[in-house]
C-alpha cells in the first residue's frame, strides 16, 4: 500500500534528494519491488556519486537526516527511524574485491518508475548477481534475480545486457526460474 515506515521514509529521501538536485538510483528490495516483485524490506538503498553524497549530507544531516556513525555513508530518517544505505559510484558490490562490475553513475543507469529514479533492471540485476557470487553470505541477492526473471518474463539472452564476470550465474538462475514451484513466494 506503500504507507509502511520504509515507504514513508523512501518518499521523503527521494524528495529531499529531487528538492537539491542530486542524481540518485534508488535500488536493493525496493528496486526489486518497483520491477515487480515484492517483498519486504526494512531499510532503503540509493545510488550516489561521492559529490552527491556529500552534498546531501551537508545539507540535510540534522535536518530529518542523522548518521548512523561519524563518517558513515548510511543515515537514519529522524522521523521514521529507516536506515539509509548510500551506494557510492565506482565501488565495488559484494566483497569489495574488483571484478569487473561496480557500481555506475545514477546518471547513466536510473529509469523513472511511479515518480522515483530507481536503478534500471539490467543493472539491477547485474548488481544483486555480482554481490551474491563475492559474498555468499547473502542468497536473497540470488533469490531476488530468479523473481525478478519470473516477474519480467526475463529470457536467457538478457545475459548478453550484462557483464561477463555475472552472465554464467545469470544463466543458471535463469534456469531455476524455469522451474515450476510449489512453495509460496
Amino acid at each position: 500500500m506503500g504507507t509502511s515506515d520504509v515507504h514513508q521514509a523512501l518518499a521523503r529521501v527521494t524528495a529531499r534528494l529531487e528538492e537539491l538536485r542530486i542524481p540518485y538510483a534508488v535500488c536493493g528490495g525496493m528496486a526489486v519491488n518497483a520491477h515487480g516483485h515484492e517483498r519486504t524490506t526494512t531499510d532503503i538503498d540509493v545510488l550516489l556519486t561521492p559529490e552527491g553524497l556529500a552534498r546531501f549530507k551537508a545539507e540535510s544531516l540534522g535536518r530529518g537526516y542523522l548518521e548512523k556513525f561519524p563518517g558513515s555513508r548510511g543515515v537514519r530518517d529522524t522521523a521514521t527511524r529507516v536506515p539509509i544505505d548510500f551506494l557510492l559510484t565506482g565501488g565495488i558490490p559484494g566483497d569489495g574485491t574488483p571484478r569487473g562490475v561496480a557500481f555506475p553513475d545514477p546518471v547513466d543507469v536510473a529509469v523513472e518508475i511511479a515518480g522515483r529514479r530507481y536503478l534500471a533492471l539490467a543493472r539491477l540485476v547485474e548488481l544483486k548477481l555480482a554481490s551474491g557470487l563475492s559474498a555468499p553470505d547473502r542468497p536473497r541477492d540470488f533469490d531476488d534475480v530468479i523473481r525478478l526473471i519470473q516477474a519480467n518474463a526475463l529470457g536467457e539472452h538478457f545475459a548478453e545486457q550484462l557483464h561477463p564476470y555475472v552472465q554464467p550465474k545469470y544463466r543458471q538462475l535463469w534456469g531455476y526460474a524455469q522451474r515450476p514451484s510449489d512453495l509460496p513466494e
